[in-house]
């Protein structure tokens, strides 16, 4: 057995492994023994097959299976022994003949190996990177104030419909009546809206349904028919409104305040605005927050310069794959794949540096906030501890799920490393500012 190296570049070598008979005789045989103690042939009993049958039958998969196991092996223990840092896994060289599997042959195999260089730069507070703070406006105050009231309003009676309205309307076409259909005027196509804001009760019109309504779920919907008659149906139909609806906002009561914010928390208008600031800084810091960490990434990444080998990359990803993915599409998100891949590689050198780790407790409490986050996205808050650790529990034990949680722990505490390390430059902004960053 012969391991020759060929250095393509600094970071592509090929290995030419070259295997004579003697190297997989050994291994070849006890695959067949193998299986002559276990084969099940009609006319034999277990165990007594001849070896001849044995050989006739399973002959060149045991030399295969011998032969790969000794490249697998020879390959591992020549990475391990040169202390190779690899990029995936070995891959068959693409110039690589067609094998002629015969028992006694010797052999040559050829593979491609890319390795990744030594990840190695210093931090210190001569690293600036920068951290906006968000000023909360009044502007900002008054749209939230107002969305909230809006939120917990009510559908009531409205005169002539506007923009944000619901009109309730039937539907005319000769002896076709569709009647009491809510149509939003925002679903409504923006060439044709104008003209349904100021419709009253009672108001007649023609429509063309085609034009006003684009969608075609939402059309069939209103007509109330299934989506592939839409095709036969004349788009010209008399419409009459039965009712404009329209929100109002909900009051500033002591109902209104107990249901936003929970009973008895506010009780007065100067109290609301207390809490809508405080939301709007809770907001405003989770932005920030999100910024800072996008911009300690790239900062490192620029830093760290890390050179890939890109060609042999792409070549992986598609074997790994199995195919799943064609080379245009991975192509196409290629640049994403190697900004992440250099983060672990980046992650890992800093968490080593460090000495970041990562406990079971860590892990814990991201997935109960993830749980919290998921509740309320559904308006459930105030989950009780238990019911939070219970999912979280539930959250952990998924594999696919556990390695986000895990990812993300790893990428806070890197990232807080890295701000103790580096000069924070605080900068306020406005929100405006802040969503023009790039």
């Amino acid at each position: 057995m012969n391991i020759v190296q060929n250095k393509v570049d600094d970071l592509n070598l090929e290995l030419t492994l070259e295997i004579n008979k003697d190297d997989y005789a050994d291994r070849r045989k006890k695959r067949l023994n193998a299986q002559k103690r276990t084969a099940e042939i009609k006319g034999f009993r277990k165990g007594m097959v001849p070896m001849s049958l044995i050989e006739r039958i399973y002959g060149q998969s045991a030399l295969v299976d011998a032969v790969n196991d000794l490249i697998a092996e020879s390959l591992n223990n020549f990475i391990k022994e040169n202390n190779l840092k690899v990029v995936g896994e070995p891959l068959p060289s693409e110039d690589q003949p067609k094998t002629e599997w015969e028992n006694g042959n010797d052999f040559t195999f050829k593979f491609d190996v890319a390795t990744t260089p030594e990840v190695n730069f210093g931090l210190s507070k001569d690293d600036r990177i920068p951290y906006y703070q968000i000023e909360v406006s009044e502007v900002a105050r008054k749209e939230m104030k107002d969305n909230l009231l809006k939120q917990y309003g009510s559908l009531e009676d409205g005169e002539a419909a506007k923009a944000e309205d619901f009109i309730i309307v039937d539907f005319e076409q000769g002896e076709t009546k569709v009647e009491g259909t809510y149509v939003a005027l925002r679903s409504v196509s923006d060439a044709v809206r104008p003209s349904f804001v100021g419709l009253k009760k009672d108001d007649t019109v023609t429509v063309n349904v085609n034009e006003a309504f684009t969608d075609e779920t939402d059309r069939a919907a209103m007509l109330k028919v299934k989506k592939e008659e839409l095709a036969g149906l004349d788009p010209m139909f008399k419409m009459t409104v039965r009712n404009v609806k329209t929100f109002v906002p909900a009051p500033m009561t002591q109902e209104t305040f107990d249901k936003i914010f929970g009973e008895g928390t506010v009780t007065d208008e100067a109290g609301f605005d207390v809490k809508v600031e405080e939301r709007l800084k809770a907001e405003y810091a989770q932005e920030s927050e999100f910024r800072f960490t996008k911009d300690v990434k790239d900062y490192l990444l620029k830093k760290a310069d890390i050179a890939l080998p890109e060609k042999f990359l792409k070549r992986w990803v598609f074997v790994a794959n199995e195919g799943k993915f064609t080379m245009e599409e991975i192509e196409k998100d290629f640049a994403m794949f190697l900004d992440d891949y250099r983060w672990h590689m980046v992650k890992a050198y800093l968490m080593d540096k460090y000495s970041v780790k990562v406990e079971q407790s860590d892990l814990m409490e991201s997935a109960k906030a993830f749980a919290a986050y998921q509740f309320a996205m559904y308006g459930i808050n105030n989950v009780p501890e238990e019911q939070l650790e219970s999912y979280a529990k539930t959250i952990l034990s998924q594999e696919n799920e556990s390695r986000r949680v895990l990812e993300q722990v790893e990428d806070r505490k890197t990232v807080a490393a890295v701000r103790e390390a580096v000069t924070v430059a605080e900068e306020k902004v406005t929100v405006e500012q802040f969503r023009e960053l790039k």
